[in-house]
């Protein structure tokens, strides 16, 4: 049941954005100070362990290396962090597990990892680490076996066919938005005229056949080890909507329920994120056993209208529109917003290179609902294009090759300190990217309406503008932002002119008088009523 704030408390929230900015100015640290937000609520911070901190000076980021750098993370602001793949694997990234229970020996040990997970939790910091279901490598010892032994246990933990009864599906398959593979059927090494295996992805990665009971309890063991023994926060699903092939999407659905309540039995606030990349209607069945679900469409709406310079396709209202239905299936929906991940060129190059327009796309994203996800780096404005290892380069921490700590493992063709302006700079200057992030992220952190609050419309109408309300009991934000390069004078409608009183500024410049804003080129306002 929720209560009503006093009016001392009323005060302390409407002046709480000006106290951080003042403290942020003063140098102290106010990542926990001032938060208002409660798990799985916040901002989240996408890793790429390899390319983070390299502990041991062998080139490749690793377990330590976060643990060293928690207190950076901290201080950025964020609730907690998701891992991409730690577990061993013969690929550079990871997503065709060996061992669902060990660490990567390149990224440490077991012990490693408990340490991480500690010292995260001391810093009130929670732990998401990727748990890939779908497949394995086929280095994997149950598919080992199940090619050596056709009439051992683990035969049935993967899907096998006759190469004549599966030439039709080869030839009629096309790609899809999360894969471009065209032949999903495979012969075993030698084995050409024999059985072939089902593997979505790729040879490399056989898909796991959960219609065999053994296969589904393997992974309630797996996630009850990664909740109780490790004591990891959450998951991150990924490739959650082929768990089953493409023309049996309603096992998948009924799947996630089902893996869902097991998780529930062993962690009662389980948190499972999942990546299900499709149009809204075939997302919306999964939200039942998922509530929490990333959002694809939001990043290329937000780049497609920074870009173009006018919201051509409505941003607000197509957001509001795909929210309010998630909402329906259920209340639990969680949004999981993000700009660009590892699967995506970087934001900073699709935007060329621009900070102001990088700048204005963090400010839009981190108004709107949802959790918002900030990949590696990002805070940074690193480049990167695919193929996908150069969108996955290693962090820049300091001027030069040899600085301490620095990732070696591949040569970089787009974030370098020649490129891109290194945290040891960024910190340094108040006016950098870095801590522009930064202080969007203490600013959300401590907004109950931009947490929590619901998403109405505003009647302002340019098409330089993407406006819109968030409000939450008493609290009720006006947010304008300009996303072009001009500036622009906003005239409040008589309902709007109640918002009078400026809750947050981006540039000292942006103002407002008697109904009439106005906003400097890519540039925020957020307004409350007088």
């Amino acid at each position: 049941m929720r209560t009503r704030p006093t009016e001392k408390v009323r005060f302390f929230y409407s002046i709480l954005p000006f106290l951080i900015v003042m403290t942020l100015a003063n140098g102290c640290n106010t990542s926990d100070q001032h938060k208002v937000v409660t798990w799985p609520h916040g901002v989240y911070y996408e890793i790429f362990v390899q390319s983070f901190y390299d502990s041991n000076g062998d080139g490749i980021g690793d377990i330590n290396g976060l643990t060293q750098k928690l207190d950076y993370i901290q201080d950025l602001g964020v609730n907690g962090v998701w891992l991409m793949p730690i577990m061993p694997s013969p690929s550079y990234h990871k997503y065709d597990v060996t061992d669902y229970k060990g660490i990567h020996p390149d990224y440490g040990t077991v012990e490693d990892f408990k340490k991480f997970v500690d010292e995260a939790h001391k810093r009130n910091l929670k732990v998401i680490i990727d748990l890939i279901m779908n497949h394995c490598s086929m280095r994997h010892p149950w598919f080992v076996d199940a090619v050596k032994n056709p009439n051992g246990p683990h035969r049935n933990y993967f899907l096998w066919a006759d190469k004549d009864s599966i030439a039709n599906e080869i030839a009629k398959k096309v790609t899809t938005l999360d894969s471009d593979n065209i032949t999903q059927w495979h012969a075993v090494e030698g084995d050409e005229k024999g059985k072939h295996y089902y593997g979505f992805f790729n040879r490399d990665m056989p898909d796991l056949n959960f219609d065999n009971p053994a296969v589904r309890e393997e992974f309630v063991e797996i996630g009850r080890y990664w909740f109780q023994d490790m004591k990891v926060d959450g998951f991150r699903l990924d490739a959650a909507k082929h768990i089953y092939p493409d023309d049996r999407a309603p096992d998948n659905h009924a799947f996630w329920a089902w893996f869902r309540a097991e998780m529930e039995k062993v962690k009662p606030d389980v948190y499972m994120v999942g990546e299900v990349w499709s149009p809204a209607e075939e997302v919306a069945p999964y939200l039942k056993g998922i509530p929490a679900l990333f959002n694809f469409d939001l990043g290329v709406a937000i780049i497609n209208a920074v870009n173009a310079v006018k919201d051509t396709n409505n941003l607000v209202k197509t957001y509001k529109t795909i929210a309010d239905y998630y909402h329906g299936v259920t209340p639990e929906y969680l949004d999981a917003t993000f700009l660009t991940n590892h699967d995506q060129n970087r934001i900073m190059s699709v935007l060329g290179n621009d900070p102001q327009k990088m700048r204005v796309a963090i400010a839009i994203l981190m108004t709107l609902p949802g959790t918002p996800y900030i990949y590696y780096g990002e805070e940074l404005g690193m480049l990167g294009m695919k193929p996908d290892e150069h969108i996955r380069e290693p962090f820049v921490w300091d001027n030069g090759n040899a600085v301490a700590g620095q990732a070696s493992w591949i040569t970089p063709e787009y974030s370098t300190d020649k490129t891109i302006s290194p945290l040891s700079i960024q910190t340094a200057d108040e006016g950098s990217l870095y801590n522009y992030y930064k202080n969007w992220i203490r600013l959300r952190n401590a907004s109950r309406a931009l947490s929590y609050g619901d998403l109405n419309y505003s009647d302002i109408k340019k098409k330089e503008i993407i406006s819109f309300i968030r409000e939450m009991e008493n609290e009720s934000d006006l947010v304008i932002h300009n996303i072009s390069n001009k500036t622009v004078n906003v005239k409040l409608s008589e309902p709007m002119k109640k918002y009078g009183s400026i809750h947050f500024q981006s540039d000292a410049k942006a103002t407002v008088s008697d109904g009439q804003c106005t906003l400097p080129p890519y540039s925020t306002l957020i307004l409350q009523p007088l």
